[in-house]
């Protein structure tokens, strides 16, 4: 990792150069933060786990032709990936009332909502990552009305693809966000899915017990974060129960 050429160093992953032109290495690490970095701490094989978790979830979009910025995997803790450029809007869809959603508009958690429910925030640790609307996202250039259209598109295209996975083995899906990028090839460019899609960015609960499998754990103190993580990596056939083999899909919940 220390011979490459550091391009960006975030919370959770840090980029590198890649190997050829218009690729980044983009690295997980372990370090874990919430309410916008104000708590911070370190889950231990995160990185590992998130890497997994992400690759098999971007492959799987790749083949449904759900463009992602996803090339490879490396190793344990790296992958290959286009160089995009990363859209200042963070995609929420949400399915259960929870977190934010529930204080700001006091519904109580883990109630259904009417219908999936897409916000935006503007990324922005300093301001807290502040709601925003549409209107501010074209009146201050962060995207266009086309890009707006293309982003809910996919993102209401993922959002029904990662139900049918997480009901599929037994994992309710509450919410989740999504960053778009920016892919240019010549002087075109296309919108597609970047960062990363991992216990980190969306709420998953048991659906027979509620149990949280993700990085609320973290944020709320409720202890045996690696295990949330691993048991979500388990279900989808990541984590083998025993041996090194790799498994290639998830196992199905009876």
């Amino acid at each position: 990792m220390s011979r490459r050429n550091k391009v960006y160093e975030g919370k959770a992953k840090v980029l590198f150069e890649g190997p050829e032109p218009g690729t980044l290495v983009q690295y997980f690490k372990d370090d874990a933060t919430a309410h916008n970095n104000k708590k911070r701490g370190i889950i231990t094989g995160k990185g590992v786990l998130n890497n997994r978790i992400s690759e098999y979830i971007m492959t799987r979009l790749n083949e449904i032709g759900i463009p992602t910025h996803f090339v490879r995997r490396l190793n344990m803790r790296e992958q290959l990936i286009k160089e995009v450029e990363i859209i200042p809007i963070e995609v929420i869809v949400r399915a259960v009332a929870a977190g934010s959603l529930s204080k700001r508009l006091g519904i109580p958690e883990g109630t259904p909502l009417p219908r999936s429910i897409v916000e935006y925030c503007y990324k922005s640790d300093e301001l807290d990552d502040p709601l925003v609307s549409e209107e501010h996202i074209t009146a201050f250039g962060w995207a266009t009305t086309q890009d707006l259209d293309d982003i809910l598109s996919l993102a209401l295209r993922v959002n029904d693809f990662l139900s049918g996975l997480f009901f599929g083995i037994g994992i309710r899906l509450v919410d989740f966000k999504l960053e778009f990028g920016r892919l240019y090839v010549g002087e075109e460019s296309r919108i597609v899915v970047a960062d990363e899609i991992s216990p980190d960015s969306a709420r998953l609960w048991d659906m027979v017990t509620g149990e949280k499998m993700d990085k609320d754990r973290f944020r709320r103190d409720l202890g045996k974060v690696e295990e949330g993580y691993q048991e979500v990596a388990r279900r989808l056939g990541i984590l083998p129960e025993s041996g090194p083999r790799d498994l290639k899909g998830p196992k199905v919940m009876q």
